[in-house]
């Protein structure tokens, strides 16, 4: 793994780009993820769009997961806040945006997202990370051989996404479809940003760690293509230098 150590959230974001604008070219396939650490990515890539006009129209995307039961104008879906941070704002088109849906059949979505991935390879796919070592929705004990499935939302993630709902007054939906970690592990590189010294545990699992589903990042040691990104609150509790 290349680790990339950030001084804040704003240089995390510039670094991140940097890996990210290589694929922002016709015909590439991007994995996107939501939560607050790529929203300054997706800042810099609208900035890109508008300076320097990289076109998005020949470029396709796949998000790693959405919440069960939210209809996709609801406020908190992700499918609302991927259009309200960053595709509102370049010119992708609408029928190459893939988002997992978590209404319907959900069991038949979850097997054609999967179909449609391996149909269209992902050259590189955004992740954050859970406070637990969560990537997508996959909680600790989820098994590595999953694809994209429904997953019953600890307690904890709950709690962390409890600030987005509260403000609505509904309680943060208790399942979500997911790309499971053998759909992640497929894409052929992976970006991961966090920050934050809430996230020092993951990082600490993800990077120096046994492989092991206690903590779903982990899984990514055995990836040939990955570079992290980081501040040094979320590395701080790292050993190895970087």
């Amino acid at each position: 793994m290349k680790v990339i150590i950030c001084k804040n959230y704003d240089e995390i974001s510039k670094e991140a780009f940097k890996v990210m604008k290589e694929y922002l070219k016709p015909g590439k396939v991007l994995g996107l993820a939501t939560g607050s650490s790529p929203v300054g990515l997706y800042k810099e890539m609208i900035k890109d769009y508008e300076e320097n006009g990289t076109s998005y129209k020949d470029i396709k995307t796949f998000n790693l997961d959405e919440y069960v039961g939210l209809p996709v104008d609801h406020s908190e879906s992700y499918y609302t806040f991927m259009h309200e941070n960053l595709f509102n704002h370049i010119d992708i088109k609408e029928e190459n945006i893939h988002i997992p849906s978590g209404l319907g059949d959900l069991e038949e979505g979850c097997r054609a997202y999967d179909q449609m991935i391996d149909e269209c390879p992902v050259d590189i796919q955004l992740l954050g990370i859970g406070s637990n070592g969560h990537i997508g929705f996959n909680e600790p004990g989820t098994p590595f051989e999953l694809g994209t499935h429904v997953t019953d939302l600890k307690e904890s993630t709950r709690k962390d996404n409890a600030r987005f709902f509260d403000p609505l007054g509904e309680e943060v939906p208790t399942q979500a479809c997911t790309m499971g970690l053998a759909t992640i592990m497929k894409a052929k590189n992976i970006l991961l940003v966090a920050n934050g010294e809430n996230k020092a545990k993951a990082i600490k699992g993800l990077l120096e760690g046994p492989v092991t589903i206690d903590c779903p990042a982990s899984i990514l040691q055995n990836h040939p293509s990955v570079t992290v990104v980081i501040d040094e609150a979320a590395g701080k509790l790292l050993e190895k230098e970087y």
